[in-house]
């Protein structure tokens, strides 16, 4: 059974679908599935809180999409699902932080939501 539901509540959308679909002034933009279309078009966020503050980021770790808060107290890893499938995944920068002597006290994760997804989607088409 199929059901189309048309929306502008993207929540409800995201919550309720299987399949998504996005129109853009009256062109279809794109129809998927909802997790590849997750796992194509978003990113995640993963922030470390550290135990003590760095000024810069250590050589070994420039070539990580790695950014440092102006205080030097979190990294910010933004990553896809293209660095896992590279071998650089998060066990990496772990790794990596390890052997640089970074040690961190928490950390918290942000994945995008299928509105920034839309939102990305339509910016690029306008």
């Amino acid at each position: 059974v199929t059901i189309i539901l048309t929306t502008h509540y993207i929540e409800e959308a995201e919550e309720m679908a299987d399949r998504i679909g996005v129109i853009n002034r009256g062109e279809i933009v794109l129809v998927e599935e909802k997790a590849a279309l997750m796992k194509k078009l978003g990113s995640k966020q993963l922030t470390l809180q550290l135990h003590s503050p760095l000024t810069e980021l250590p050589p070994a770790l420039a070539q990580e999409e790695l950014s440092l808060t102006a205080d030097g107290y979190e990294l910010v890893y933004t990553y896809d699902g293209r660095q896992e499938e590279e071998g650089r995944g998060i066990s990496t920068l772990l790794t990596q932080l390890e052997q640089a002597g970074i040690s961190f006290k928490d950390l918290h994760t942000r994945q995008s939501s299928l509105e920034d997804i839309f939102v990305d989607l339509v910016k690029e088409r306008s």
